[in-house]
């Protein structure tokens, strides 16, 4: 008996660490590792023109967060991923650039194998892959998961967008709508990919980080799929190098969790003798924290702004206004038009938000903004997340001449830039807002407005008392 625990506690005793010698790999492995090798360097390295192009442009002192959001999440563009309009490429499609790395990735491959053939192992190199794939997923995780933490990637629905119907929305916003009504929630997302990114920087971490990336952003990579998001090939980049990552552990987990026998951490022999690799290291670190350091502080700044996200017009709306208006009369040319949501020219309802924007619904079409709404922009008359992907409703950005009482309307969506027109309002009383002048046609318009007194069950919380 005693005999047994002194064998168990020998073992026990030994180190659980295990250097990997220089072992011959096979031939597949060579071949798999070398593509990798180019692969993953062509999504690393940034050698597109065009990325620099869009860097010239952005304006680092008006917005510094989306500057390193751009930084952040490059890919290889070989080929456009948006359309002259600035639509985004959608779909299968999306991955036209991955073929051209991959075509590229091969050709290199067969060149490596040629030139290197007596090669039995890449042990040094795979241990600095690693670094540089752990490295670069962590810088792009977490600048994603400040975009998430501070509500500036998916901030709150406007009032319009939440009184628009589903079937005038397209399946991206309808995911942005319905993951925003809860902002905790937007907000825990943002944690987990901060999370990630902290695991994937230490190496005894990696493992953790990793599986957590594999099942986290693979839901991402399946939600951009179905919903259109538009980030479909940079989340499938994450989950692929997430993959690469904890490949190497999967048959060690699987010792240990299925047949339950002891295993030994991985650990490759690499001779750093001859360089001060300890400096180099947490020079690399300290770079690499107080990056993520900029990028925090830069995402709080912005979520300052405004009214909490870039996406929205920054500018305060009239005073007091904010709500949904029923349209009690609308005279045109001295005719005073019934209620119809038929009728292209009356209108249904007007909501006023809180900054700078009036939505109008009537029967009159609406062609479609098609853009994803993320890109900066200085101007509020471009800021047009709150419409992109909708239809049903028309936006408005306004300025107030408070000399004459008169609001300056221009129509928000870029297809229909060309409705502007002027109207002098007046306030009788507090739930009541008349407008009048000229339409865009030219024609005499009288509207009045009685704000509807309304109970919104998202504002007042689950867990208050409320009534109807």
């Amino acid at each position: 008996m005693s005999n047994s625990k002194n064998a168990l506690a020998q073992e026990f005793q030994e180190p659980i660490s295990v250097r990997t010698e220089k072992t011959a790999w096979q031939h597949w492995q060579l071949l798999v590792f070398r593509f990798l090798f180019i692969f993953f360097l062509f999504f690393i390295v940034p050698i597109d023109p065009n990325y620099y192009q869009r860097l010239l442009h952005i304006s680092w002192s008006e917005n510094p967060f989306y500057g390193l959001l751009e930084l952040t999440r490059y890919q290889p563009e070989f080929i456009s991923l948006k359309d002259a309009e600035g639509v985004p490429v959608l779909g299968l499609a999306s991955y036209a650039n991955w073929i051209i790395v991959f075509v590229l990735a091969v050709i290199g491959t067969l060149i490596w194998t040629i030139k290197d053939k007596g090669r039995t192992e890449y042990n040094v190199l795979f241990y600095w892959l690693c670094v540089v794939v752990r490295y670069r997923l962590a810088i792009l995780l977490f600048t994603y998961g400040v975009y998430k933490l501070f509500l500036l990637q998916i901030p709150s629905a406007s009032l319009s967008n939440l009184f628009t119907n589903y079937g005038d929305a397209y399946a991206w916003k309808v995911y942005y709508q319905t993951t925003s009504l809860s902002n905790f929630y937007v907000e825990f997302l943002g944690f987990v990919e901060i999370l990630g990114a902290l695991l994937l920087v230490f190496r005894k971490s990696t493992t953790w980080g990793a599986g957590l990336i594999l099942g986290y952003i693979g839901n991402v990579a399946v939600a951009n799929s179905f919903y259109d998001l538009g980030d479909l090939s940079l989340s499938t980049f994450i989950v692929l190098g997430a993959a690469f990552l904890f490949a190497p552990q999967v048959p060690r987990l699987f010792q240990l969790l299925i047949q339950e026998k002891r295993v030994f951490q991985l650990s490759i022999l690499i001779d750093f003798k001859s360089v001060s690799w300890k400096y180099y290291h947490k020079i690399a670190k300290i770079t690499l924290f107080a990056f993520f350091a900029l990028v925090l502080f830069a995402g709080f700044g912005e979520s300052q702004k405004g009214f909490g996200s870039y996406k929205y017009p920054k500018t305060p709306g009239l005073e007091n206004a904010y709500g949904i208006y029923d349209v009690k009369e609308f005279i045109l040319d001295g005719d005073t038009i019934p209620y119809s949501n038929i009728d292209s020219t009356r209108w249904q309802n007007v909501i006023f938000e809180k900054w700078s924007t009036i939505s109008i619904l009537n029967y009159k079409p609406v062609i479609i903004d098609k853009t994803s709404g993320e890109n900066y922009h200085s101007s509020d008359l471009e800021r047009n997340y709150e419409l992109a992907g909708f239809a049903g409703r028309h936006y408005y950005h306004y300025s107030i001449d408070s000399s004459s009482n008169t609001l300056h309307l221009i129509n928000k969506n870029r297809h229909h830039r060309d409705e502007e027109f002027h109207l002098v309002f007046q306030r009788p009383n507090e739930k009541t807002v008349v407008l009048s002048g000229k339409n865009s046609e030219g024609n005499d318009l009288k509207v009045v407005l009685e704000k509807v007194e309304k109970n919104y069950m998202l504002f007042e919380g689950r867990r208050k008392a409320a009534r109807l």
